[in-house]
């Protein structure tokens, strides 16, 4: 009996060594390869040209409700290379107007009416599952595992549910202190061999639930993907807050023929190569717009975090008509091109119904005179009990734009609103700012209109919390900002050092430099850029508002010249003729030097805000100064503890060289 189980067994390991067999992508440069291990179970591994493991064999699969799974005893059919290399044109230029779309990949076809799709681009790697059944399928569970060959550490933004904005503080953590009851949400940065830093995201996130990241076991440099369940029952708490009260025991139901979300791996030899990452994007599903000639982006005056706090009128400012009226003033006075009416403009139970104090037709019909657009907010769950008639009668009225808030969900029901709402508001031609929201997935690719998203621990904790410190302000470009657009929110004119900050809800201050504050406008992506403090602060701020007024909201072109997560970040970035710098630190002053190799061979004036040298104790101390530079020019220039840097660079006419 023994000898027949044994010669069972035997059969078993031989059989599963024939039919095992290895597949391998290289990048187009050659320095990142990821490797596809197909036997009993399907496993990738991720590998540098030298040879150094990033990611060790790590297994994947998908688990369906009649019992199937995706990748186990897994047959090849066939595998097919594929490549591609296209310069594409993003329809909302985030950092750069054309985007170089490169990659080597591979289809491997499995038995069974599924397949593998691999790719390897030059800034990293990523793989999806794609079925072709012909009747709809219940996802159980995908197993994603992601096995780091060493302890090292991570940047993880963790959380407690699957309910939340996503707007936590990336801790500083070891990979084999997660353990399996610790998780976090997409976008978490990983340090790996060799100065390797990958960041763990997704792409193409549709009709499916969005990726969060828990240990396996505890003391082993290990994650893996868990989702949220497709939810059975819901409990809307007050105004806005709608809760999962029961999950049902798969993560989704869709379609047999589809598709299944990118698993990306942002692969950076260093910190600033993060940053110039359009990993996310070139994953992401094309445009499905026709007509996107009414997308404009541009910067928005924001009411909220003021507290529409504005002086020198003769009117009690607050959620009222003068009010807005003057914030459309300030707006066409400083060239900004949207405002925003947040809470308050209307019945939190009705969104079409408009409070008393507030004549919206009146406001728009002088907003339009003003060549002022205007943006609405509201409750995702008040505007889908109304969504159709709703975006119909904000198009009517010749609304500009909605923020959506307080969705605080990513399973697979509250994905698909989001692609929903996208493409609603794009037939009624509105743009969409996600508040309450999960992190960007590729949807902005699709859906255009959708051109930006919160996600992020932005400038409102500061009325209530330290969260947006400078710490964390540069440790988002790095991490967060990988995955998309942000809205930060940024703009703070009242500014103060570690030692005098304090919480003022009506009358916020921020964490750091003013010119912190002001760098934030060229390092920190948003197509739809608010200016969050007082016009009334802005008006005595002139300095300030000769950049603001100009600084731009999308890029031609961006350099990341230095940074280090954590702990600081320059780049500069061009708009038409003119480049823009910003640079920021954290609560650490250092001198930093700007190379100015990447300009051409033209003379540049620069016009540059810096740190005051009383920056350390007043934060709101800056110096502007003006030169003369080229690309042959370095300047070095000391940034205060929280401190920052904003610059533009403007080509000399001929006769002026």
């Amino acid at each position: 009996m023994k000898k027949i189980l044994f010669t069972i067994i035997m059969a078993i390991v031989f059989a599963s060594a024939t039919w095992a067999k290895e597949y391998k992508v290289t990048s187009p440069d050659s320095q990142i390869i990821i490797k596809i291990n197909v036997g009993q179970k399907v496993t990738y591994s991720i590998e540098t040209k030298e040879g150094t493991q990033l990611v060790a064999p790590s297994v994947i699969s998908i688990k369906l409700q009649d019992g199937k799974v995706l990748g186990y005893n897994a047959r090849v059919k066939r595998a097919k290379k594929r490549s591609g290399n296209s310069i594409e044109k993003p329809i909302v230029p985030e950092k750069y107007a054309e985007i170089e779309n490169r990659y080597n990949g591979l289809k491997i076809v499995f038995k069974g009416g599924y397949s593998l799709s691999v790719r390897a681009y030059n800034d990293g790697v990523a793989y999806r599952w794609e079925t072709d059944f012909p009747n709809e399928i219940t996802v159980v569970n995908e197993t994603a595992e992601f096995r780091f060959p060493e302890n090292n550490t991570l940047w993880f933004p963790e959380v407690s549910s699957f309910y939340g904005h996503q707007e936590e503080e990336y801790k500083r953590l070891r990979i084999a202190d997660i353990g399996p009851k610790r998780f976090a949400y997409k976008g978490i940065l990983v340090n790996v061999p060799d100065s390797y830093k990958i960041l763990l995201t997704e792409s193409g996130l549709e009709d499916y639930p969005g990726i969060y990241y828990s240990g396996i076991e505890r003391g082993k440099p290990w994650l893996k993907a868990i989702f949220p369940g497709y939810p059975l029952k819901t409990k809307q708490e007050g105004d806005r807050d709608v809760k999962v009260t029961r999950y049902a025991d798969f993560i989704a139901k869709t379609k047999g023929k589809r598709v299944f979300p990118w698993r990306v791996f942002v692969v950076a030899p260093n910190d600033a190569a993060l940053v110039a990452s359009e990993l996310v994007w070139k994953l992401a599903p094309e445009n499905r717009l026709t007509n996107t000639g009414w997308i404009k982006p541009g910067k928005v005056a924001w009411d909220w975090w003021n507290a529409l706090n504005i002086t020198g009128v003769d009117f009690k400012s607050g959620v009222n008509t003068d009010t807005y009226k003057y914030f459309i003033d300030f707006a066409h006075d400083y060239n900004i091109p949207y405002i925003i009416l947040d809470e308050g403009w209307y019945e939190l139970d009705d969104v079409l119904k408009i409070k008393k104090n507030v004549n919206l037709p009146e406001l728009l019909q002088y907003a339009e005179q003003k060549n002022v657009g205007i943006i609405l907010w509201v409750t995702w769950k008040a505007l889908d009990d109304k969504l159709d008639e709703a975006l119909e009668t904000f198009e009517k009225w010749g609304v500009k734009g909605i923020k959506v808030d307080f969705m605080q969900r990513d399973d697979q029901w509250m994905v698909n609103y989001y692609w929903k709402v996208a493409k609603k508001a794009a037939e009624h031609h509105l743009l969409v700012d996600y508040h309450g929201a999960y992190q960007p997935s590729g949807l902005r690719r699709a859906y255009p209109n959708v051109i930006t998203r919160e996600a992020i621990a932005g400038l409102e904790q500061d009325k209530w919390g330290t969260k947006a410190n400078p710490i964390h302000d540069v440790t988002i470009p790095f991490t967060r900002m990988v995955c998309g657009p942000m809205d930060y929110t940024p703009g703070a004119m009242i500014n103060a050092t570690k030692k005098n900050f304090r919480n003022v809800y009506e009358k916020p201050m921020s964490m750091g430099t003013r010119c912190h504050q002001l760098a934030m406008y060229v390092v920190y992506e948003s197509p739809l850029q608010m200016l969050a403090d007082s016009p009334s602060h802005y008006k005595k701020e002139k300095d300030a508002m000769d950049f603001l007024s100009q600084v731009p909201t999308v890029w031609d072109d961006t350099k990341v010249l230095d940074g280090k997560v954590g702990e600081y970040i320059l780049l500069a970035r061009k708009s038409g003729d003119k480049w823009y710098i910003g640079a920021m630190t954290n609560w650490k002053e250092r001198d930093i030097e700007i190379d100015f190799g990447f300009l051409d061979g033209k003379g540049y004036y620069l016009d540059v805000w810096q740190d005051g040298m009383n920056a350390d104790r007043d934060a709101t101390d800056y110096k502007r100064a003006k030169m003369r530079v080229n690309k042959n020019s370095q300047i070095k220039i000391h940034l205060a503890p929280g401190g920052g840097l904003a610059a533009v660079l403007e080509p000399m006419k001929d006769k002026e060289k």
